[in-house]
């Protein structure tokens, strides 16, 4: 099978990488990553009309992408440059709208911010174990840490229905939020819903909802191989200038060899993520992802932390990248399924094949 990127996946990374360059520097990156709203309104604005939500929806629902490669080099040129905006709850927003059959326009525009509402406090991952439930048109329960609901127009929430699981829309001003912000940038919130008012859109949406997840899964492995790049682009070039006892530390072979094993754990990191992005659509898709975000969680941590340990005391300061980009890398482990998450649903389909 060719990998080679396709003509107009090398121009849309090209344009997104671009326009991360000239408008998302990293002293800006630090100015709104970390403060209400949590992302540069007017960059989402930008970002929409570069057409890069465009590209995760196939062209039946209004896009030009909706692939697995789509969505591959999106996320990592947004891993690349660490990039804060809420793209991760538009793309799984965007499947869920196109499983239901619902109009996209407003949100591949960027006009319509929508946020995604699946995990509970006990149940963060599992569809089965949902306590939200529904009664006619309203909803009543908690959901947890749902990225992105900061400034977010409209939730879609998992909840139950009898012996299905729905998907519901839920107007931002109907219902009660706790928002935060997060240690790696961005924002989460909990959402409350008491009674509110809701617009069941699917009635039976577990399969929307998993393949759902299995995108967003994707785009965080993308995300992390972009960041991992950064890392060890960065490190490389401390590596080069940082002089200890008259020469370079680059110089010392035993740093060599450490930087030899990141860079073979990256690349393995990278054709996994391949791999996965390859069978979306196709009965090994959930396999193939779970599969990718066990790996990268492991290799993600141990970038992190060889990042760290190789710059020494300067990779702890607020303004040099490589903290935050460690941050990112070990919260991404955590975000739609850890290590240990994954590995048990490769275990289940392989003992099911």
């Amino acid at each position: 099978m060719n990998f080679d990127p396709t003509d107009d996946r090398r121009m849309l990374a090209d344009s997104i990488s671009r326009y991360l360059a000239d408008n998302y520097g990293w002293e800006h990156r630090l100015k709104i990553a970390y403060e209400a709203p949590f992302h540069d309104p007017q960059k989402w604005a930008e970002m929409s009309e570069l057409g890069v939500l465009f590209a995760l929806a196939d062209e039946s629902a209004g896009g030009f992408g909706g692939a697995g490669f789509d969505i591959y080099t999106v996320f990592s040129e947004l891993g690349r440059a660490l990039c804060p905006e809420p793209v991760l709850p538009a793309l799984m927003a965007a499947k869920l709208l196109a499983a239901a059959g619902e109009d996209l326009t407003p949100l591949l525009s960027g006009k319509t911010r929508y946020a995604v509402a699946i995990g509970e406090l006990s149940a963060p991952y599992d569809l089965d174990e949902i306590e939200t439930e529904a009664s006619g048109d309203t909803l009543s329960g908690r959901k947890s840490v749902v990225y992105g609901a900061h400034g977010a127009d409209t939730f879609l929430v998992a909840a139950r229905n009898g012996d299905t699981i729905g998907l519901y829309a839920v107007a931002a001003d109907a219902a009660r939020l706790t928002t935060y912000g997060l240690i790696d940038g961005g924002s989460a919130a909990e959402l409350f819903l008491e009674d509110t008012p809701a617009r069941c859109i699917l009635s039976d949406a577990a399969a929307a909802f998993a393949d759902a997840q299995d995108a967003g899964a994707l785009a965080l492995c993308a995300e992390a191989v972009g960041a991992m790049d950064t890392c060890k682009d960065t490190l490389l070039d401390y590596l080069k200038t940082r002089k200890q006892f008259g020469k370079a530390i680059g110089s010392f072979q035993v740093l060599q060899h450490r930087m030899v094993d990141l860079t073979i754990e990256i690349e393995q990191a990278r054709s996994i993520t391949i791999l996965a992005a390859s069978r979306m659509g196709t009965p090994e898709q959930s396999r193939t992802v779970s599969m990718a975000k066990n790996l990268i969680g492991r290799v993600a941590k141990q970038i992190a932390e060889e990042s760290i340990q190789m710059h020494g005391g300067i990779a702890m300061t607020w303004e040099y990248p490589a903290s935050h980009y460690a941050k990112r890398l070990i919260m991404i482990d955590h975000q739609l399924g850890d290590t240990d998450y994954h590995l048990q649903r490769v275990m289940a389909a392989n003992q099911a094949a």
